[in-house]
């Protein structure tokens, strides 16, 4: 069995009475307790706090010295391919990147590792056997691992972005292995010019890309567990498939579409899953109907909600669907307050108290287009639920408290219409607060709505079957990595280096988590440990850090990490030092390359700007680079 370890082994540590005071000092500071409580002695029997460990991702490891040097190779894939022929990798290159960011190997608080990525469904070649596993990538990649002695993250890649190697050519041209739209095609994506292939999410062992993922998460468990103990002792984190979830088409920019909301999954195979999904939570066909104010004959007759029912009566309510069918509106924009005037956002309902509104959400977007801008976490979204409103008008207001004063954000009015959608609709104007001056007439404040879309009044209709669907839909997302994790158990993988590589759309306000279904994966309750993927201002953000603290998740890892800004000094290192406090285990900075110039292809757009050196001021990814050896020092 891979050996399970609370630390990372054959690293030097400083004193542990040096470790706690600092760890209990950051604590007190991400906490904000107050000066007693932070003077109170840490109990007696407090464990001593492992290292955090730095793991940057880094490409082209594949790339050896001999090779690298070489004219005549002109291409990275013929390069890496050179290599593993001659039994090297890039060893030297990667311990000469970790020896710049920490010097003398991993010691201290703070130490210094790397993220190794190994495409499960990229390991196959074809015999005239069929598809069947190269020992000789597995082989390159333990060789890099065992000659690299410094902490590692094992990445174990096999959702939509292992589409690499002949094998997942052929997977993405048979429909049992992929999520459909509503109308039975598979969405046709890419992301930054990478391939990407929309795998189903179905658990079926039998299914073709299920039966090789699986079968290759068997096999590099077992190599795994074949090393030297000194090696195994090394790897600190195993994270888990990469982002699981469902899919949407323009993958690249689509991610906060509500108003022609289009998802998966729409296979026979998954709409068949549905249905046993609501007889299993329902218990009978004629509580469902109860619930429902349906009159389904059978299970069989019930079908996925994919249409947009407001506008033709000819569609039934139970087959409607869009971003507000399942009961919630989502109101979401951007609040710039430079000076701090602004103590919250609250909404009212028809003249009636509802809430506090969640603000200082991610918004890199107001950011890259604002110069005066100087923080993404701008952003303000509440998912408002009008399943008890009656028909007709209503009216939200997003309304902004400043000591005593309350001034006008926003305010929204909307229908909601009446399930038949024949029913004349009341005429009233829906009450409000009125009286306040405008946000807007405080100096230097800006703000904008986004949704629902500015000057439109929209009109939702409540499905509690697209309720249903997109319950389901999570519990597919869930399902998914839950059966990858159980393998990797069963495998001889311990629990305790089991990382989830988990996306979190809800810290973006202009995104649509709907979209991505991905609640259930983040929940306290499952099997793995949280690995969760942070960008821009979700880096240090207190959305996220409630939103930890709500879900009892205290030990987790961030597979991916980039602040991706450079307008206000200290923000990396201050977002590093965020997460350290927050209980971090290890954070994977995204992303390092030791690719030899000549094979690169860099274009300067896209992920390229995330490249972590001195030399690439995008993004502020040359600051993060200062950032990380200036943390490493702890």
């Amino acid at each position: 069995m891979l050996r399970s370890a609370p630390s990372a082994p054959g690293v030097r540590r400083p004193a542990i009475g040096r470790r706690l005071r600092t760890a209990a000092a950051l604590l007190w500071l991400a906490a904000g307790l107050p000066q007693a409580w932070a003077a109170a002695p840490a109990p007696v029997a407090a464990a001593p706090r492992p290292p955090l460990i730095l793991a940057p991702t880094i490409v082209g490891m594949e790339v050896c010295d001999d090779v690298a040097s070489d004219p005549t190779v002109t291409d990275f894939e013929a390069a890496a391919a050179r290599c593993r022929q001659l039994g090297r990798t890039g060893a030297r290159a990667v311990r000469e990147l970790l020896d710049t960011l920490e010097p003398g190997g991993p010691a201290g608080d703070v130490q210094v590792g790397f993220t190794a990525t190994l495409q499960l469904l990229g390991l196959y070649r074809r015999t005239p056997r069929g598809w069947e596993i190269d020992p000789a990538l597995v082989d390159s990649y333990l060789r890099l691992i065992t000659e690299v002695q410094r902490p590692v993250v094992v990445y174990l890649a096999a959702n939509h972005f292992d589409a690499v190697g002949p094998l997942t050519r052929e997977l993405s041209k048979d429909p049992r292995n992929l999520m459909l739209l509503p109308d039975g095609r598979a969405p046709e994506v890419d992301y930054f010019g990478h391939r990407v292939v929309p795998y189903t999410l179905l658990t079926d062992p039998d299914i073709p890309v299920n039966r090789y993922r699986f079968e290759a998460l068997r096999y590099v468990a077992r190599r795994l567990q074949a090393l030297p103990a000194a090696v195994q002792d090394r790897i600190v984190a195993v994270t888990l498939a990469g982002e699981v979830h469902q899919f949407f088409p323009d993958f690249e920019n689509g991610m906060g579409d509500h108003r022609a909301q289009k998802t998966t999954d729409y296979s026979a195979a998954s709409v068949e899953g549905f249905r046993r999904y609501l007889e299993r939570r329902d218990g009978s066909l004629a509580a469902l109907n109860e619930r429902l104010g349906a009159r389904f004959a059978s299970f069989a007759q019930i079908q996925a909600p994919r249409r947009d029912a407001r506008a033709d009566p000819q569609v039934p309510v139970l087959e409607h669907y869009d971003a507000a069918a399942a009961g919630t509106l989502a109101v979401a924009g951007w609040l710039w307050d430079p000076r701090g005037r602004i103590d919250g956002l609250d909404l009212y309902l028809d003249a009636r108290y509802m809430g506090p509104v969640p603000r200082e959400l991610h918004r890199l977007d107001v950011y890259r287009a604002l110069e005066a801008v100087d923080t993404p976490n701008v952003g303000f979204r509440i998912d408002l639920d009008y399943r008890a409103l009656p028909p007709g008008r209503h009216r939200a207001q997003i309304v902004a408290r400043s000591g005593p004063a309350r001034y006008r954000v926003f305010e929204v009015p909307f229908t909601v219409l009446p399930r038949d959608r024949a029913a004349a609709l009341p005429t009233r104007r829906p009450p409000g607060v009125f009286g306040m001056a405008d946000a807007g007439t405080l100096e230097g404040l800006l703000a904008h709505i986004d949704m629902p879309v500015p000057h439109t009044e929209p009109a939702v209709l409540f499905n509690p079957l697209a309720r249903d669907w997109n319950d389901y839909r999570a519990e597919q997302v869930a399902g998914w990595l839950k059966a990858f994790h159980a393998i990797a158990r069963d495998a001889g993988l311990p629990a305790s280096k089991l990382y989830s590589h988990q996306i979190l759309p809800a810290v973006n306000s202009s995104w649509n988590p709907q979209l991505f279904a991905v609640e259930a994966t983040l929940e306290r309750s499952a099997p793995w440990k949280h690995g969760i993927n942070l960008y821009g201002g979700a880096t240090q953000n207190a959305w996220v850090q409630r939103f930890l603290a709500e879900r009892g998740i205290q030990e987790y890892g961030i597979p991916e990490f980039h602040p991706q800004q450079w307008k206000r000094d200290g923000v990396a290192l201050s977002a590093l030092q965020f997460q350290r406090a927050s209980g971090a285990r290890f954070i994977s900075p995204y992303f390092f390359s030791v690719i030899p110039a000549r094979l690169k292809k860099n274009t300067g757009q896209g992920i390229d700007r995330m490249e972590l050196s001195p030399g690439n001021p995008q993004d502020g990814s040359d600051r993060f680079y200062r950032a990380l050896i200036e943390f490493a020092r702890q």
